[in-house]
């Protein structure tokens, strides 16, 4: 019994983080819709809830510079704006995506702003926290490998250029 209940669950993550990868997001500041699986293949994605006036915001920059040292090796790094924590996101998209270029040059994929913490979580974020846990704060950050399953989960205090993170990526990627 042990055994079929353990398979259960494993296909049950499975089934979760297939459709994970498959929801229908919106890029920020635009009408588009995209899927990460087919939008966005990868060998691992960094998937992040970000904030414009944030203590944290300057890892913008960390992101970015994550995004340039390993896109090309198969990390796609997502940043999803929110307004869960104390509302520090501009209200209009065009601001936010303006300050992530003008301050940040962001190049990595910016989602429409969205709730990412509970019953009003986007359908991704739902998904994305039942297999794991809900964002403490902004720039909370989540591994996830091809399959969309949940490899590592960091906290805003853990740097994008901390050993820990890179540590937990370099594997993915040699995959």
């Amino acid at each position: 019994m042990k055994i079929l209940i353990s398979l259960m669950g494993v296909i049950m993550s499975q089934v979760i983080s297939a459709n994970l990868l498959e929801q229908p997001l919106r890029l920020l500041n635009a009408t588009q819709e995209v899927q990460l699986a087919s939008d966005f293949p990868a060998k691992a994605y960094l998937v992040v809830n970000t904030a414009s006036r944030c203590g944290y915001t300057s890892q913008y920059q960390g992101l970015q510079n994550l995004h340039q040292r390993f896109a090309e090796q198969g990390l796609q790094v997502i940043g999803f704006p929110s307004m869960d924590f104390a509302g520090q996101e501009f209200e209009d998209e065009a601001q936010t995506a303006n300050f992530c270029a003008v301050n940040f040059a962001v190049s990595f994929p910016l989602m429409a702003t969205a709730s990412v913490k509970g019953p009003q979580a986007q359908p991704f974020w739902q998904q994305l926290t039942q297999a794991s846990e809900s964002p403490a704060w902004n720039f909370h950050k989540y591994l996830l490998d091809a399959q969309g399953q949940v490899v590592a989960v960091f906290p805003s205090s853990v740097a994008p250029e901390d050993a820990r993170l890179l540590q937990a990526i370099e594997p993915l990627l040699a995959k």
